[in-house]
């Protein structure tokens, strides 16, 4: 891939963090947008420009001297959407509608959006494949869901080059960029504040699942990785097509699988606390009739 700008929005959170440092390292010139809502200034990397702004005002610096735009920017907590879907519309779609807009202004014709595995729902078969059936049981999930539809109409009616990366659970740092929520809500992070005494236990959410420890089972893909497929996106777009990827490492973990290893790497105990399943948002079904 030739040396190219790319504007990276979200870039002072978790992902877009780690892939604006891979884009520095391949000798790009990066700039964050990042209105530091959830995103923290000091995850910046070194060498990339900031700008403090929020993507419903991306017209004021796109400007054709941008070769694409990585898209982190969104709200991601599947809780908070259930009990504050409006903040994931008005965010999740409305500011990328505004961010699809500036680029057409502008001319710039590629973009990596960071999508989710939210989008399919309940899984109907295991492993997850691009053409399984979409029905997201959360407002996020669906927020989502509605951004790689109005991707696709982008590619189709104004030939942009786009892909959508869906993901499942992200984990590891890399360099100086790591995970840090706040709230956090992360499996892994949360049993390593356990075992730094930080927190009391591990709350384990369910344990009827119809899995071999009755915990529920994640697939998990490291950051840096994650980092590796976009930029690997970034080559394989193509002007008029959106295309879209699961991305994952194919093996599953359990919960308690993860606090097995985490108890075996640190040698804390880790003491669990069993609580109830979350609490599911279910897709409207149609009504007929």
């Amino acid at each position: 891939m030739s040396v190219g700008k790319y504007l990276v929005t979200g870039g002072a959170g978790y992902v877009g963090s780690v892939v604006a440092q891979h884009l520095l390292e391949a000798g790009h010139q990066v700039v964050v947008l990042d209105d530091l809502s959830t995103g923290f200034r000091e995850g910046v990397p070194a060498g990339a420009e900031f700008i403090e702004g929020r993507i419903q005002d991306a017209a004021r610096w796109l400007d054709p001297t941008y070769d694409g735009v990585l898209h982190f920017a969104a709200f991601s907590q599947v809780g908070e959407s259930v009990v504050d879907p409006e903040k994931y519309w008005v965010n999740n779609v409305g500011g990328t509608t505004a961010l699809l807009a500036a680029m057409r202004e502008a001319g710039v014709r590629r973009l990596v959006f960071s999508s989710t595995a939210a989008t399919y729902g309940e899984p109907v078969s295991v492993p997850l494949t691009e053409t399984d059936p979409t029905a997201p049981t959360s407002p996020y999930g669906a927020s989502k869901l509605a951004v790689d539809h109005m991707i696709s109409g982008e590619c189709h009616a104004h030939g942009l080059a786009a892909a959508s990366l869906r993901y499942f659970n992200v984990a590891g740092a890399y360099g100086g960029c790591g995970e840090r929520h706040d709230p956090e809500s992360h499996l892994i992070p949360l049993v390593l504040q356990v075992a730094q005494g930080r927190r009391e236990a591990i709350s384990v959410y369910g344990e009827d699942y119809p899995t071999p420890d009755g915990t529920c089972v994640r697939d998990y893909i490291h950051v840096a990785d994650l980092a590796e497929a976009h930029l690997l996106a970034l080559d394989a777009v193509t002007p008029g097509d959106h295309l879209v990827c699961n991305l994952g490492n194919g093996n599953g973990f359990s919960v308690r699988e993860v606090i097995e290893t985490v108890r075996k790497v640190t040698g804390h105990p880790v003491p669990e606390a069993g609580a109830a399943r979350r609490v599911r948002h279910r897709p409207v079904r149609k009504v007929t009739g």
